[in-house]
């Protein structure tokens, strides 16, 4: 039960939506789970939250252009500056507050998905596995 709702909890973190999963995890840590099995699922979790980031991107561009709320044009433009700098930043998308956006803007401009996803994970594991070394 503790590793599932670290799970949802690292999966809401990782979406629009404002929230965090790292105290649940310090929590967790200090009250002895096994620390393999919560970096496991904290990284997970956090991993398919952006995943679903990056879908919703993909799938909202054509609404977002529809309501004037993006530009065709400044879409061209930023993908072209995304495909040079991309890979660095998904590999910030475990930052609180831009990270998520990050996700969102990769699948808007249809960042290669198996690399996206490559970069989030290992982003999402360094984050919590750095969270747990500082706990240890």
């Amino acid at each position: 039960m503790v590793y599932s709702i670290l799970f949802i909890s690292a999966f809401i973190s990782a979406t629009l939506i404002p929230f965090g999963s790292e105290a649940l995890l310090i929590y967790d840590i200090n009250e002895g789970y096994n620390i393999y099995l919560l970096i496991f699922f904290a990284t997970l979790g956090n991993s398919l939250g952006s995943i679903l980031n990056y879908f919703l991107g993909l799938k909202g561009e054509e609404f977002l252009i529809r309501k004037s709320l993006l530009k065709e044009k400044s879409i061209l433009k930023t993908k072209s500056y995304f495909d040079k700098y991309g890979t660095f930043c998904i590999l910030f998308s475990w930052l609180p507050i831009i990270g998520d956006p990050i996700t969102f803007i990769a699948g808007v401009l249809k960042y290669n998905l198996k690399r996206f996803i490559l970069l989030v994970v290992i982003a999402k594991f360094l984050r919590y596995l750095f969270i747990a070394l500082i706990i240890l």
